[in-house]
């Protein structure tokens, strides 16, 4: 039996409601200026008549698809989940809806740009670490603009928003000298990704600058994963004659929680009282009494706010904005996981 069906249309409704189309629609945009008695008796009509406004059609009349491609590149690390939901949040506050993309850690977005130019998307948002300036710039001449989020690709003209990662290894250094720590394992991310080099980066230096020898800071990839950390650990540890560090930096936090769980599960090495440990990203699962976890919080909704900003999606006649590289700090959150100092409680 074939079915059949008869579609309300913003006419019909508006005829109910007695006032015009554009009415209609203003009353189903969120920000439009229309009077509020207005627009209770267009949704008033709008369920009487079972109606629902069809995007699509919308898009093809505005040349807006209300639509902005989030690609991802890590879903392994809880971090770029909470990114998911914290955008998909706000731009549905505004109306509009995400796309999502993923592609492996640290690989090519390339492909997944190709795609995203098969649907009308009005913004991309990237947090992988790849992206040629070809890709860039094939978006940017179709006017859609690309936002790097925590991070920036060398070279590229796409702007972006992102924590100030150096600045804040720099904090943890401090944390960790402060405590009286004198010889250090770094547990590193993806070799590819800026995040994880600036980390590292401003995290050392500081440790330098602090006195530490370069010969008492030795560094292990993790592979931007709590698997990876966590075998990482097992087998530096396990090694013959390992010199035990008093102090472990994860540059991100679940390889900080692998790297805990590996010694003090498998290990038989206590934290803190054996030996220190920090992370970056304060995600919600090292605040959890298992770990409760010194970290660097990245201000996710900020750097959200930031990102689309400038995107100004609300404003698509606009130029878009290039060579934006707009950092913001995070702030170091002491917890149990690294004695506090006396005088710093």
């Amino acid at each position: 039996m074939t079915r059949s069906s008869t579609r309300t249309t913003s006419f019909d409704v508006a005829a109910l409601a007695g006032v015009s189309q554009s009415a209609v629609s203003r009353a189903f945009t969120p920000g439009s200026s229309i009077a509020e008695e207005t627009r209770q008796k267009v949704l008033e009509a709008a369920r009487r008549l079972n109606y629902v406004p069809n995007s699509i059609a919308s898009s093809l009349t505005t040349k807006r698809s209300n639509i902005v491609a989030l690609i991802l590149g890590n879903l392994a690390n809880p971090f770029y989940v909470h990114v998911m939901h914290a955008f998909s949040r706000k731009l549905q506050e505004h109306g509009r809806q995400v796309l999502i993309f993923t592609v492996d850690a640290g690989a090519e977005s390339d492909d997944a740009i190709l795609q995203v130019l098969k649907y009308q998307v009005d913004g991309v948002i990237l947090t992988s670490a790849q992206l040629s300036t070809r890709m860039t710039s094939m978006c940017h001449d179709r006017g859609i603009p690309i936002v790097l989020f925590n991070r920036y690709i060398p070279g590229s003209d796409a702007s972006g928003v992102r924590c100030d990662n150096t600045a804040g290894g720099r904090l943890l250094a401090e944390a960790f000298l402060a405590a009286g720590a004198k010889s250090y394992l770094i547990v590193t991310g993806d070799p590819t990704a800026t995040t994880s080099g600036d980390r590292v980066r401003g995290f050392m230096d500081r440790l330098i600058e602090g006195g530490i020898k370069r010969t008492d800071i030795t560094q292990i990839e993790g592979y931007s994963s709590y698997e990876g950390a966590f075998s990482a650990t097992i087998r530096y540890f396990s090694a013959p004659d390992v010199k035990r560090p008093e102090a472990i930096f994860g540059v991100n936090d679940i390889m900080a929680m692998g790297v805990m769980d590996a010694l003090q599960l498998r290990l038989g090495i206590r934290v803190p009282k054996d030996l220190m440990l920090a992370g970056f990203d304060d995600i919600p699962e090292g605040r959890r009494a298992p770990y409760h976890l010194t970290t660097v919080r990245q201000p996710i909704d900020q750097m959200v706010n930031e990102t689309l900003a400038i995107l100004h999606l609300d404003e698509p006649t606009r130029p878009i904005e290039r060579g934006i590289d707009r950092r913001i700090a995070g702030r170091l959150i002491w917890r149990s996981t690294i004695p506090v100092p006396q005088g710093n409680g």
